[in-house]
């Protein structure tokens, strides 16, 4: 029997904090203008699991850009951790979990507003949204 792999991570502090079991559904880079400025950083980098292959613990707050989707974060350090986009997907940031390497992008998507030094060769580029929950 295989046994399911369980990854953990959370915010900086460790008041929020996750579980996600098994593997995830897609790997991707978004370089939007609303990941831009919520992260400070040229994309948001991130894992999509579905939502009931992953435990939340811990206090958070969201905000929303979209009707789509909720960005939610630590109430008491503010770290980003994951966010919520539809009733069958969580979106965990990739820098959230405790261990580094476990996951390489696949695709990214706002391609149109990537940062011209940025290049990945082998990732599928989406101009702009991904489309479809696939």
């Amino acid at each position: 029997m295989t046994e399911t792999r369980i990854r953990t991570g959370g915010c900086a502090c460790g008041q929020l904090t996750f579980q996600a079991r098994g593997e995830p559904k897609r790997v991707g880079l978004c370089h939007c203008m609303t990941c831009r400025k919520i992260s400070g950083a040229p994309f948001n980098a991130y894992v999509i699991y579905p939502v009931d292959e992953v435990t939340v613990s811990g206090a958070f707050r969201g905000w929303s850009a979209t009707p789509e989707s909720e960005r939610c974060f630590c109430v008491v350090c503010g770290s980003q951790v994951f966010d919520r986009d539809s009733d069958s997907e969580i979106e965990i940031k990739l820098g959230a979990f405790d261990e580094p390497n476990l996951f390489t992008p696949t695709y990214e998507a706002w391609a149109r507003r990537r940062e011209h030094w940025l290049r990945i060769p082998d990732l599928e580029s989406f101009p702009e949204n991904r489309g479809g929950a696939a």
